[in-house]
Formats: structure tokens, sequence, C-alpha cells
């Protein structure tokens, strides 16, 4: 762990292994602390639900999504799949004084194509 994790919330992944290999999907949420994505539509498990009185769920048999590994997605781009590198851009901010100054931000690109993402 400790490595930034490349793929964010929105983005639209591909399955590369596992049960669900070859689905693709977009990325409800991040789970960064366990290097983990919930993805829609993908590793799907059934939860038996007990009913509670008190705060008025009903029992039953929930398919939700549970977390899949980053390692197995990979960033959807037009009509494959791409590695996610980053580059630094240089940009020009504005001061609240209106003077000007040169920062970098880090971008995400693509591996194959090399175009921002």
């Amino acid at each position: 762990m400790g490595k930034s994790m490349n793929i964010k919330k929105g983005d639209t992944v591909k399955v590369i292994a596992g049960k669900d290999k070859g689905a693709q999907g977009k990325v409800i949420s991040v789970l960064r602390e366990e290097d983990r994505l919930i993805v829609e539509g993908v590793n799907l498990v059934k939860r038996h639900t007990k009913s509670v009185q008190q705060t008025g769920t009903t029992g039953g048999i929930i398919t939700r999504e549970a977390p899949i590994h980053v390692s197995n997605v990979m960033l959807v781009e037009g009509d494959g799949v791409t590695r996610v590198g980053f580059r630094r851009d240089e940009v020009t901010k504005r001061r609240p004084d209106g003077s000007t100054y040169t920062a970098s931000r880090s971008v995400r690109v693509s591996r194959k194509t090399g175009k921002e993402i």
C-alpha cells in the first residue's frame, strides 16, 4: 500500500481477472485503505438480512456489489483498456491581488495514447 490509486470514482473500468472477467462498469466508490473499488454490476454477492423492527428494515436476500481489488481492473479508454500514468503540467495561476505565477499540477494520462484522461 502507500502507492497512489490511479482510478477514481466515476471512471469506467474493465475487469481483467476473476469471475467477472470481461465485465465493464462505472466505479461507484473507492476504498483507499484496502486498495479496493466497488464497480457497478460487478462482483455481485447475495446478503441474507434479518428484519429489524426498530429500524424498519425488512428481511430477505439482497444482491449488491462487493469490493474488488484494484489490480483486477483496468481503465477503459476509447474501445480498449489502458494503463494510467501521471504528468506534471505547468499552469499559470492568478493571485487574489491580480498578479500571476506558474505552478505545476499533476494530470492523469493514458499510457497508450499519451492523452489526458
